[in-house]
């Protein structure tokens, strides 16, 4: 366990620059844009090839090919699994590539096939346009990355994001200010960064997999591997992404109902989404080649093992995570959005959204790993079917709660629909497997609830403590967070460790471990 600690580790630090580059990223285009109708067109733009990309890139590719290759390289080894990456990304090239031409041609006659329509939405339409490229990019570079990650290289995958969000700032905060002159114009170098972003995306991992003996080749065989990628990403096409699928229809609606909530509705899901990518992705990703290889092996009892500690660490992460959210909305939106052309009104309507994202942070923390666990069984359909029942309660309660609470509403119907999908899934996975049922899991549970309500009662009582101090707006909010977040997470670590969390002796070995000095320490508690 100490070595998959140690690689979620990696990866988690990795997401974490990643993330920050992300926040600094959205705080420098909200600093430029605000909540404009050019913003919110970017944003619901940028989620089209990013919803394809989870669909068929991140989504059901990965979760079809990455078991596949696992038993390919099981059986025939490197230069067996290297054929394989060979036949899927040929294809995966030719079905991309097919994909974003035609929805750039049909895109780009978006005046001609619909007429009348607001301007906003063809300014929607002209922005896709110019980042459908971007699908291509990112889907190739997912196949790449799933195949570093089953040859247990963890770094270069955990790197790539980081390259997207390093062009787009530099595209958008150096060339785009300088050289724009317009705002329109300034959106085309951000869109320009995407293009180089993805570019990087693909190219770092290619360039990896060569040194480890790769050699690219145009092959589209229909071996019997191949095909059955296709079978099992068929039906896992909907359901392997159904949150995407979700927030885009959750973008689209915002965007019908006024300029602005399209913007306010993305950058809250954003931070939602902050500790679920620095830690939830990264155990998941380190956690899934693991499963699927005890899936392989039919190692069921060491599968429900792995599976269990995965979720026990997302649970351990998440949870606090979701609490120190919500209490502290307001300040962290304030600190990191309320700034150039962001206005007050904008954060103070900002926060509001994200203390209803963040009731349902850990249950969508957990269904990306079980929906991997379905995959290392190779059952496609069950995540279909439940996604198909979340799908429906998330559009409804959207079309619903839209008409009284506006964009509220928006977020308390994806919110209700992962609960939704987190339990169905849990139930079914246990029906499938019985060793994965979620029952053992509760007494950690218990411990995480009850040291997450002892720190958010602290952060609660600091924060009535620092607000009475009358220190100015931004000296408030940045003492709030600066100092509540560590001081919550020492407390929450403390009262987890008091509460002897199961698994907190791996915990101690890796710090020993990587600690010397600290190996001969006493823990509170420890026996």
């Amino acid at each position: 366990m100490s070595k998959k600690l140690k690689n979620i580790g990696v990866v988690s630090f990795l997401t974490v620059v990643s993330r920050v580059l992300g926040l600094a990223r959205d705080t420098l285009s909200a600093d430029i844009f605000g909540a404009s109708v050019l913003n919110s067109a970017f944003l619901t733009a940028f989620r089209l090839p990013n919803l394809f990309r989870r669909l068929l890139g991140e989504g059901s590719l990965t979760a079809a090919f990455l078991p596949t290759l696992q038993h390919e390289l099981h059986d025939r080894g490197r230069p067996g699994a290297f054929v394989l990456l060979n036949q899927v990304s040929s294809w995966l090239a030719i079905v991309t590539g097919g994909l974003a031409v035609g929805a750039m041609l049909l895109l780009d006659h978006s005046r001609a096939i619909a007429p009348g329509l607001a301007d906003r939405w063809y300014l929607i339409a002209d922005l896709s346009v110019l980042l459908f490229p971007y699908l291509a990019f990112v889907c190739l570079a997912a196949a790449l990355n799933a195949t570093l990650n089953v040859f247990e290289h963890f770094t270069e995958p955990a790197l790539s994001p980081i390259w997207l969000n390093l062009s787009m700032i530099a595209t958008l905060g150096g060339a785009g200010l300088h050289f724009a002159k317009t705002p329109l114009g300034e959106m085309h170098w951000l869109c320009a960064g995407v293009l180089i972003g993805g570019s990087l995306q693909l190219a770092v991992p290619a360039a990896v997999l060569v040194k480890l003996g790769w050699k690219p080749r145009v092959d589209f065989s229909l071996s019997p591997r191949v095909l059955e990628i296709g079978r099992l990403m068929a039906p896992g096409f909907f359901g392997s992404a159904i949150y995407q699928v979700n927030l885009y229809v959750s973008s689209l609606l915002a965007y019908s109902l006024n300029d602005f909530a399209g913007t306010l509705i993305f950058y809250a899901g954003r931070l939602m989404e902050l500790p679920i990518g620095v830690f939830a992705i990264a155990i998941s990703t380190v956690v899934y080649p693991l499963i699927a290889r005890h899936a392989v092996q039919k190692n069921y009892s060491g599968m429900a093992d792995d599976y269990r500690k995965g979720l026990r660490l997302i649970l351990v992460v998440n949870v606090p995570a979701a609490v120190g959210l919500g209490l502290l909305s307001q300040p962290i939106v304030g600190l990191l959005f309320r700034h150039g052309k962001f206005t007050p009104a904008d954060a103070h309507m900002m926060a509001p959204l994200l203390m209803l994202y963040v009731v349902g942070l850990p249950f969508f923390s957990i269904v990306n790993l079980t929906v991997r666990a379905f995959y290392s069984l190779k059952d496609t359909s069950s995540p279909v079917k439940v996604a198909a029942v979340d799908f429906c309660v998330n559009l409804g309660l959207s079309l619903l709660l839209m008409r009284w609470l506006g964009v509220f509403g928006l977020v308390l119907a994806s919110t209700a629909a992962i609960v939704v999908q987190t339990v169905l899934l849990q139930r079914s996975l246990a029906r499938k497997l019985v060793e994965l049922k979620f029952a053992p899991l509760w007494p950690s549970v218990a411990k995480v609830l009850l040291a997450a309500l002892g720190m958010g009662v602290l952060v609660w009582a600091a924060r009535l403590l620092v607000t009475g101090m009358a220190l100015g707006v931004r000296t408030t909010e940045a003492l709030e967070v600066l100092a509540l977040i560590p001081a919550g997470a020492v407390v929450y670590g403390v009262l987890l460790w008091l509460l002897r969390i199961e698994g907190r002796e791996e915990l101690a070995a890796l710090v020993q471990k990587k600690l010397p000095w600290f190996a001969n320490r006493e823990f509170p508690g420890k026996s």
